[in-house]
């Protein structure tokens, strides 16, 4: 709440107030009444209107206080802002083949790499406030996990949920982009993006991914490819005979041919991402590539208070007036 005052110069009127209390309690300007001696007087004892005197006074005080400040037209602010941006709507396209299950980007060693893209993402998620995000979870074919929403409490819980296994074996580069792009293509915003993540090659779906890519140009969505995965064998879980976990080591190929013309059809970018600390700055970099322009318009809504002040001010001049002409008004000098 913000005050201020339309005539602030009335406001100089309060310094006669100290002069006008001076002048009313000065024996120079009261009427009084001369007796040979007022001895006799200073033995009475005092009474309940003397007591009140000084109340009648202050009355009156803050009387013309309140109507020198409605004078001044004082006026009563709601700051309020309104926030314009050019939007941007981003499909997350996240691989949940069972090759995610290697473990080699994550910070500890039973941290795969979904767990490991999983937490790189959901700070990405965070970074995007003002952005409509959408995920797509995709192995033998795509899925979408959540439309585009600007609830991004429930976008990281469906994030979190992400596992490997859930959808058919396999990695379909060319039907996830096509999913993505259907997402946004009746999209409004000023900026669409895909940000596609995968570890390996496009092994199953019916359409070729530079096919599916050039679906993206006519509708102007950019597709961020990222190669996630390190080029030596890494580590991958398996079930023993006696059902226990074991490791074994293997080479995981990824298509960073296939991905950087996917980058390249669209408008957009391919980034290598060998080992946990690449795969954070793939993700800050393309928070930086694409920013979203936030407007912020401030105003004020003034509403006028004088009625109240002038009101309160007049309804206590009217009471000290009352009370002076009481029997609580006459004191001896």
């Amino acid at each position: 709440m913000i005050l201020r005052f339309a005539y602030p110069w009335f406001l100089l009127m309060l310094c006669l107030i100290p002069l006008w209390v001076w002048s009313h309690n000065s024996k120079r300007f009261r009427q009084t009444l001369n007796f040979p001696s007022g001895a006799v007087f200073s033995k009475l004892p005092v009474t309940s209107a003397q007591r009140f005197h000084p109340f009648i006074q202050l009355l009156g005080i803050l009387a013309w206080i309140l109507l020198i400040l409605a004078l001044a037209r004082p006026q009563s602010g709601l700051r309020q802002r309104s926030v314009t941006s050019d939007t941007i709507d981003i499909v997350l396209a996240i691989d949940t083949s069972t090759s995610m299950r290697a473990i080699d980007l994550g910070a500890t060693d039973d941290e795969n790499r979904l767990d490991a893209v999983k937490v790189v993402a959901e700070k990405f998620i965070e970074a995007r406030s003002m952005d409509r995000i959408s995920l797509l979870s995709f192995a033998g074919l795509p899925y979408t996990k959540s439309p585009l929403t600007l609830d991004h409490g429930w976008l990281t819980n469906r994030l979190r949920e992400l596992r490997t296994g859930e959808l058919p074996d396999g990695t379909a580069i060319g039907s996830a982009v096509v999913s993505g792009i259907n997402r946004l293509r009746e999209s409004e915003a000023e900026t669409k993006i895909i940000v596609l993540l995968t570890d390996g090659i496009n092994t199953k779906g019916e359409i070729d991914p530079i096919d599916a890519a050039k679906l993206s140009v006519d509708p102007g969505i950019k597709i961020y490819t990222i190669g996630a995965g390190s080029d030596g064998p890494v580590r991958m879980p398996a079930r023993s005979f006696m059902g226990r976990t074991i490791y074994t080591q293997e080479k995981l190929p990824i298509d960073i041919e296939t991905l950087q013309q996917i980058a390249d059809i669209s408008g957009g970018r391919f980034f290598r991402a060998r080992d946990g600390e690449e795969l954070e700055q793939v993700f800050k970099e393309i928070n930086e590539l694409e920013r979203t322009e936030i407007e912020l318009d401030e105003y004020t809504l003034y509403t006028e208070q004088f009625f109240w002040f002038a009101a309160a001010g007049l309804g206590l001049l009217l009471i000290e007036r009352l009370l002076s002409a009481s029997r609580f008004g006459r004191t001896l000098a």
